[in-house]
């Protein structure tokens, strides 16, 4: 078989990949060397901007396959038939860390799914976790930055983490989640993901629905504690990619099983928590899971870079039947993570192939812009309306249209009977044993022990008191504890 010809990026042969042209033997390099100038030149360019969040991360693709009839709530093509399955492709990821970050570490998981319906893609990004820290994206960034490394140490600081949760007293609930036993997966394998925000399903009558995702592990719910976590570091930080890699190459292909809860969309209002709260749950008692259909990974990434690295997701990205709910969160989402794409990967970062859609054809009036490869031919026009029969509206709704009333403002979420910040963190501490519990407690102590303002400690012990008094009692004594020591 002939050897494949090296070539420069115009596609002319190289003569020499082992030496650089030089102005006789040992002389100073030329600089007409072109093939030497491209590839440093290409080398220096091949990185980009990493994600601010969701830095570190791994992916795979694989397919969704329906197993129940939920036609009664969503017109969604790609659920309207049992036994249907619709391609797929999921990236897992860490959340503050950088790019060069581990695996095994206690953060919360992003859970990202992009479905190539025959409808467009439609993205559904979640955590590990179904609450958030936080339910207004005007507190996002100082969120992450509180959380990320501090501007003059270097270094992720305790005292910034716990002196923004001290203000923020939301974060209750997902603190008792992260500091928890579930706080460090063992694997992306071994762990739920959620939807975690409240979406919109409508059926083909126009009737709305509100509805939570849960995606169930079949593997099983397997986490590690800060000890086992730190030694799986030490061997390899790259734990949790080695093991969704390796499982898939030898054919042990993970799957999970999708549940939903379905609200109707008038008992929102009306409904003892704030159903729009990205910390809040809603009790399976009051909403039970509803099984959808089963997600299966079954195929690799080729490239890691141009697979994992460049998958864009946005949960702006719906099709007919799904449409998003006045979950503050949520909305600021559906601007945010489209523009972080645009800055990132350029305008045109749909028509990458991980992006693009592939039961579908993305058929619009996007022109040009940094490498752009749909723009047409001299046929097609760039604007609409038009005489010249390119596409046009479908006067469809995706979606029921949201009620709103009252006056412009920056208004608090509206409360409902059972709204506080503490009372869901203390229903998730009091389903805990009392081996969880210990574990919790040490886990909060751990950090917040190494906070030097006395203040800070105070505020937070509160927020545990107020959630429950025996919470409250220990964190405050294993604190004392620690900082006695």
């Amino acid at each position: 078989m002939s050897k494949r010809v090296l070539t420069t990026e115009s596609g002319a042969p190289v003569a020499d990949n082992q030496n650089s042209a030089t102005a006789g033997v040992g002389g100073p390099l030329l600089l007409q060397d072109q093939h030497l100038l491209e590839k440093l030149a290409r080398f220096n360019r091949e990185r980009i901007p990493e994600r601010v969040v969701h830095a570190r991360g791994s992916g795979a693709y694989g397919y969704f396959e329906v197993t129940d009839d939920v036609t009664a709530y969503t017109k969604a093509n790609f659920l309207n038939q049992v036994g249907k399955r619709t391609d797929l492709f999921i990236r897992f990821s860490t959340v503050a860390d950088s790019l060069g970050g581990a695996d095994a570490v206690r953060d919360p998981r992003g859970f990202a799914v992009k479905f190539y319906t025959e409808e467009g893609n439609y993205d559904l990004v979640g955590n590990n976790t179904p609450v958030f820290f936080i339910k207004d994206p005007i507190k996002f960034p100082d969120f992450i930055h509180s959380q990320k490394r501090d501007p003059f140490t270097g270094k992720q600081e305790p005292d910034n983490v716990w002196d923004f949760w001290a203000h923020s007293p939301e974060a209750t609930h997902q603190i008792t989640w992260l500091m928890g036993d579930r706080g460090i997966p063992a694997s992306y394998r071994h762990m739920n993901g959620y939807g975690s925000h409240t979406y919109q399903w409508t059926n083909a009558e126009g009737e709305a629905f509100f509805v939570k995702y849960h995606f169930k592990t079949n593997q099983g719910i397997r986490c590690l504690s800060s000890e086992q976590a730190a030694e799986v570091v030490g061997k390899d930080a790259n734990s949790h990619q080695t093991d969704l890699l390796q499982a898939i190459e030898r054919g042990v292909n993970p799957s999970w099983t999708l549940y939903v809860q379905i609200m109707p969309a008038a008992e929102a209002a009306s409904y003892r928590f704030n159903p729009f709260d990205l910390t809040k749950v809603w009790p399976h008692a009051d909403y039970p899971l509803q099984r959808v259909g089963r997600m299966v990974l079954d195929r690799n990434p080729d490239n890691v870079f141009a697979e994992v690295e460049q998958a864009a997701f946005s949960p702006n990205n719906f099709v007919p039947g799904i449409g998003p709910s006045p979950d503050k969160m949520l909305q600021g989402r559906l601007f945010a993570y489209a523009d972080a794409h645009r800055y990132r990967l350029g305008v045109n970062h749909t028509q990458l192939p991980v992006n693009a859609p592939k039961a579908t054809v993305a058929d619009n009036y996007g022109r040009d812009g940094f490498m752009a490869t749909r723009n047409g031919s001299r046929h097609d026009k760039n604007y609409e309306p038009n005489s010249y029969a390119g596409p046009a509206q479908t006067d469809q709704p995706l979606s029921a249209p949201l009620a709103v009333h009252g006056h412009t403002g920056t208004h608090a979420a509206p409360a409902h009977v059972k709204d506080d910040d503490f009372f869901q963190a203390g229903e998730l501490y009091r389903l805990m044993s009392e081996e969880e519990k210990s574990r919790l407690v040490a886990n909060i102590a751990g950090g917040l022990s190494q906070v030097s303002r006395e203040d800070v400690i105070e505020k937070n012990i509160a927020h545990f008191h107020a959630a429950d008094p025996d919470y409250g009692k220990r964190v405050e004594e294993a604190v004392r504890a620690l900082r006695e020591d």
